[in-house]
């Protein structure tokens, strides 16, 4: 499932592309009904993002997209070919088009609707408006692991399970600490940490997270294998200490950690 990073970088491409003008909007594939006709001959005049949801601004009317597992965005120059596949929605530019896929929400909703899938999520940290503090009121009220909080979209809203195991071991933290039992202070570090990756993310449309000392190659464009430190690197010695990775499931999903650069 794409990650925070993906679908701010996704709305920079939107904004580039399409901001201010007036849009055909069009529904291939059938399914998203007369919702597209709300939209159609409209000028699109904000694109907002939060966490994993993207939302494009018609007036007081907006496309709710939701990528999902499946979702998938083709953007091209010129004239938009013959659909191919199963096109939820169309977008026909000046100059450009672009063709969404397989999403998992792609609705048109009002402003009332908007505000209340935003109400449900937790702070981002790549939104102007983002607190951390009330991302850490929500965590010290609860026994759960932070290593499952931190999947939790009503805490903090963006991070998927790359960033999550990236995360905790780059400022090594036990990814079963119970919420409560994290310090503020090491929480801001945290959040600090955790924002800069993330925006690294939307710079380059990649998840790197490791010095150029824990990599193989130390110049140019950083390899895929050097990228991250534990995840998918289950029973790999440990970029840091050379203990090997772990992996455990926690909040449904797989979780790779080093017991000694994270201990309990």
């Amino acid at each position: 499932m794409p990650e925070g990073h993906t679908i701010h970088r996704l709305a920079r491409q939107v904004r580039g592309a399409f901001l201010g003008q007036r849009l055909e909007v069009t529904s291939p594939q059938g399914r998203l009904g007369g919702g597209a006709a709300l939209v159609n001959g409209r000028v699109l005049d904000r694109v907002d993002a939060h966490g994993k949801h993207l939302f494009l601004g018609f007036d007081q009317t907006w496309v709710h997209v939701h990528l999902g597992l499946f979702g998938r965005v083709t953007q091209g120059a010129g004239p938009a070919p013959t659909p191919q596949g199963a096109v939820r929605m169309r977008l026909q530019g000046a100059e450009d088009y672009l063709d969404l896929r397989g999403p998992t929400v792609c609705a048109v909703v009002g402003d009332a609707d908007k505000r209340a899938v935003q109400a449900r999520l937790g702070s981002d940290p790549l939104r102007s408006d983002a607190s951390p503090d009330q991302a850490f009121a929500r965590i010290r009220r609860r026994s759960t692991p932070i290593g499952a909080l931190l999947l939790d979209q009503s805490v903090v809203a963006g991070v998927g399970n790359v960033y999550r195991a990236e995360l905790l071991h780059r400022v090594g933290v036990w990814p079963f600490l119970p919420g409560r039992s994290l310090a503020e202070p090491v929480w801001h570090g945290m959040w600090d940490d955790l924002t800069t990756i993330m925006r690294a993310g939307v710079r380059s449309g990649r998840i790197v997270t490791t010095a150029p000392e824990h990599r193989s190659g130390r110049s140019g464009r950083v390899r895929r294998a050097d990228a991250l430190y534990v995840y998918g690197r289950a029973g790999q010695p440990c970029r840091r200490c050379g203990d090997q990775v772990r992996a455990d499931t926690l909040a449904a999903r797989t979780l790779c950690w080093c017991p000694t650069c994270q201990p309990g």
